[in-house]
């Protein structure tokens, strides 16, 4: 459909912050919120965004918008759970990092950090990571995904299963209501699970954003997790899941 120059606006502030919200478009815009509201009616008609409740998200189903859209989602949020994720792990440590931009984000926090070791599918992190002389790094190898440089595949679940690392920093494409993890790829989620399977201790890195979002493949629930470092305060329900599965919420401050 042609669209207008401010729904056009409206939907690169979506894909920069992950959502956008009536009365701060009506605000922005100096417009009133009925207009906004037919604007975010016609861009959902048109399958463009999803509405949510005062609102609207870019849509998400069986496919994963590009990496490099990712990237500039809730880009602030990523570098302050990335900082807060960092500082959860210790000097002299052994690691996983899966594929992901908030897990490329750990990789930049982690650069200052010595006597690491960091196993990874992540051909973006090894590459933040090879900067640091004090760490050694290792590709799983496996077939490349040539959109976001993930390696996936056989060789990568057998080149995780030959480690048993300290800890696990996993990010996830969705956060189901119920408290599921999901992702789009069976085969990343299959290394996923190997990751999650060879390490003492699991960290989540999922910004609220992945709240409003939605994908067909389970990865784990945040019952699996020893700590999901996020960046606003999760709703209540979970909230309690966490605690009932003694699953720790970190909340990342601003810089």
């Amino acid at each position: 459909m042609p669209i207008t120059p401010r729904q056009s606006d409206i939907l690169h502030r979506a894909r920069s912050e992950g959502r956008v919200m009536v009365e701060g478009l009506s605000e922005a815009f100096g417009v009133t919120v009925q207009t906004i509201r037919r604007d975010l009616s016609e861009l959902c008609d048109a399958r463009l965004l999803d509405r949510i409740h005062g609102g609207a998200v870019l849509p998400s189903g069986v496919t994963n918008i590009g990496y490099e859209d990712r990237r500039r989602l809730n880009a602030d949020a990523k570098e302050a759970i990335a900082r807060a994720c960092a500082a959860e792990i210790p000097n002299g440590a052994s690691l996983f990092l899966n594929i992901g931009t908030t897990t490329e984000a750990v990789a930049r926090a982690l650069r200052g950090h010595s006597g690491l070791m960091v196993v990874t599918n992540n051909m973006n992190a090894a590459q933040i990571l090879a900067a640091n002389p004090s760490c050694e790094v290792v590709l799983t190898g496996g077939a490349l995904r040539r959109a976001d440089g993930g390696l996936v595949g056989d060789l990568a679940v057998q080149t995780i299963r030959a480690f048993k690392v300290d800890v696990a920093v996993i990010g996830a494409s969705a956060l189901d209501a119920d408290g599921d993890l999901l992702d789009f790829d069976i085969q990343e989620v299959r290394v996923a699970h190997a990751i999650l399977q060879q390490a003492r201790q699991a960290i989540l890195v999922a910004d609220q954003g992945k709240l409003t979002r939605a994908a067909p493949v389970r990865i784990g629930s945040l019952s699996d997790l020893d700590i999901w470092v996020t960046d606003t305060d999760p709703p209540a329900t979970l909230r309690a899941l966490c605690r009932d599965s003694g699953t720790e919420i970190r909340v990342a401050e601003p810089a």
